[in-house]
This record gives structure tokens, sequence and C-alpha cells, in this order.
């Protein structure tokens, strides 16, 4: 994966296969300490401490369609480049949240990538899951929720493809606004 969006994708799959109903994701752009924070949290079915201690490992998975899970170790290695790391915790019928810490300007920092695009498909592709989004940096903080998308929508489903496209560029002019110099 060649963007942080990608990696917020997977983790995200992830929740949608634990059965979240609610998944928040937040985004941390701290220029002063150098240091980009991402957080993904879910109420789905969680882990006991054993899968816990194996779900980083990319030869092992819980899907029955292959025989390896590259995404978290992916994510993982995307974050020890930068001088950052990964963490996992889970608990049992709770949920799950997966913190990646790396250092801001490392030259070897992925881009963002379309972050307004991976969550106007998840809000379109799963209605009747929550999805919670706040983007922090220096200039400002942005928080976008599909529950509050839905409420204002009524009847219109978040599928049509005008809303996708109204939210995707909601997102983005929004996520333009709190990263523009001051």
């Amino acid at each position: 994966m060649t963007e942080l969006s990608l990696h917020i994708l997977d983790i995200i799959q992830n929740s949608i296969a634990a059965n979240a109903n609610q998944i928040e994701i937040s985004v941390s752009e701290d220029d002063l300490n150098d240091q980009l924070i991402i957080k993904i949290t879910d109420n789905g079915i969680g882990m006991d401490a054993t899968l816990l201690q194996k779900v980083a490992d990319p030869f092992f998975t819980t899907r029955k369609t292959r025989k390896v899970g590259l995404g978290i170790s992916l994510f993982r290695h995307a974050a020890e480049q930068c001088g950052g790391s990964l963490t996992i915790t889970s608990q049992l019928r709770i949920g799950t949240s997966v913190t990646v810490v790396m250092k801001q300007t490392h030259i070897d920092r992925q881009p963002m990538g379309d972050i307004a695009g991976v969550l106007s498909l998840m809000v379109s592709s799963n209605p009747t899951i929550d999805f919670i989004y706040s983007h922090k940096t220096d200039n400002g903080t942005y928080l976008f929720t599909s529950k509050e998308i839905k409420q204002i929508l009524e009847d219109v489903p978040v599928s049509d493809p005008k809303i996708v496209k109204f939210m995707r560029e909601m997102i983005q002019d929004n996520l333009n606004e709190i990263n523009a110099s001051v």
C-alpha cells in the first residue's frame, strides 16, 4: 500500500468484518511535536489475548479465503520505517483500537492519500454503520459523522451517487481548509 488512506481502509474493513456498527477514525497532525497519529476504534466483537498476539503476524488470518493477512503488518512496517509504531488493544465483546504514531516529516512517510474518497465509499457502502472521522491539524479540527449526514438526508440513501459525490467533496473541502497554511 502506498498511501495511508489505504491502510485506514484495510483496518476499517477489519472492523466491518468484526461486526462493528460504529467506527471512529481520528487523524492528528502535530507539527510542533513532528507526529502523525492515526487511530481507528470500533465496537466490534473484539479479540481475546491469544488472537491479539497473533493478529500482527503476516502469516495469520481469521479469513477462510486465503492464508495470509498482510494489512496490519504492512501498516506496522509503514509506521516503523518512519520512526513510529503500531499498537493494537482489544477486548472481547467491546471492540478493538489500532493506533499508529509516526514522525510526520520523515522522508519515507507515505502521503495521506484520498481519505475523502475512502470515507465516502465506506459510508455509502455500509449505511448501517456509524462512521466518525476527526482530523486535527495546527490550523483546526474537522469532524465528520455519517449519523449526522443520514439525519439530514432523511429518506435519501447515502448510496445515491449525488450524495456520495457531495460527501467526498465536502470532506475534501474541509480537509483542505484545515491543511491550508496560515
